[in-house]
């Protein structure tokens, strides 16, 4: 009985890599598309991991990776005991927490707003106006925001005339707001592009759904909550697994172009960190291991969020 199991066994997996490669020939024109995607994912986002290596040395440029001296944990030790580098860490979950909720909370509103609209023009009109600051330079939206949050700009100057404050608030100079300011910025930049992918998927819910629900006497409410917001659920776990993975990434050029000395405490992340190390006091591998450590909790973070959504049977990335 064994020996028979085993030969079913050796014909359905030779049946199975037979029929795997059957498939590979069939599709050999969509591989030979994919191969200047593979070759420029290897090049570029591969091969760079060989300088890792100099996160475990006192890197020196003139030697060169060969020649410089190996220090292993020391430059993890140097940065972990640094006060800089945990505040850059704390700076960095916390604005990227604030840019997912509420980037993904705004992204979805809009999103059954603008699936709500009836007129085409209208729908196309809040489209196109929502899309544009996406487009945007950050150093024009930096400084769009700086005119705007300035103590003499038009933001205070509503607050006084509503009697809200009794003098204009220091918005880019206390560390309070910085983070806010931050999630402000990047809702208003990226709030219609986040759209479009729940756009897509409420445009694939099926019509006969939102029809059976106005015959059963079902309001908007009701048909958003019990159709549309189901019916978008596994694009937003997706979504989410994918934006927990970015965590560590809250961005660069808002924190440093807004930043100033007066908030280096909170807008300091650990790419302006890396930046300021690596490039400035030249200290490439202290540099390099704060790097490293960020794209490993990275990783970290998404396999375990993969993880919960399939222990919870959700969607998953992987």
């Amino acid at each position: 009985m064994s020996r028979v199991k085993a030969n079913a066994g050796q014909v359905s997996g030779g049946t199975t890599k037979k029929g795997f490669f059957t498939r590979l020939g069939k599709q050999w024109q969509l591989l030979l598309m994919s191969v200047p995607m593979v070759i420029y994912v290897l090049v570029f986002n591969y091969s760079p991991l060989w300088g890792w290596i100099t996160a475990f040395q006192d890197y020196k440029p003139k030697l060169g990776i060969a020649g410089s001296k190996f220090v292993g944990w020391k430059n993890f030790e140097w940065l972990f005991g640094r006060q800089d580098f945990l505040q850059s860490i704390r700076n960095t979950l916390g604005m990227s927490i604030i840019n997912l909720v509420f980037g993904t909370v705004s992204a979805i509103v809009l999103a059954i707003l603008i699936n709500e609209v009836i007129h085409t023009g209208f729908k196309r009109f809040v489209q196109t106006v929502t899309y544009l600051p996406h487009f945007l330079s950050m150093v024009i939206v930096v400084g769009m925001a700086q005119n705007i949050f300035a103590s003499n700009g038009p933001l205070n100057q509503l607050l006084l005339n509503l009697h809200l404050v009794k003098q204009p608030v220091f918005f880019l100079g206390e560390g309070k707001y910085f983070w806010w300011l931050v999630g402000v910025i990047n809702v208003w930049k990226e709030v219609g592009w986040n759209t479009i992918i729940y756009i897509a998927a409420m445009t694939a819910i099926d019509p006969m759904l939102y029809e059976a629900a106005s015959i059963d006497g079902a309001s908007r409410w009701d048909k958003i909550r019990y159709i549309t917001l189901p019916g978008i659920k596994s694009t937003f776990i997706i979504l989410l697994i994918m934006n927990i993975g970015h965590l560590m990434e809250a961005g660069f050029e808002i924190q440093y172009l807004l930043g100033s000395s007066l908030v280096m405490d909170w807008s300091q992340t650990i790419d302006i960190f890396v930046l300021k190390y690596g490039i400035s006091k030249q200290q490439y591998g202290v540099a390099t291991a704060a790097g490293m450590f960020k794209s490993v909790v990275a990783i970290i973070l998404l396999f375990a969020a993969n993880a919960m959504a399939k222990r919870l049977d959700e969607s998953t990335l992987i």
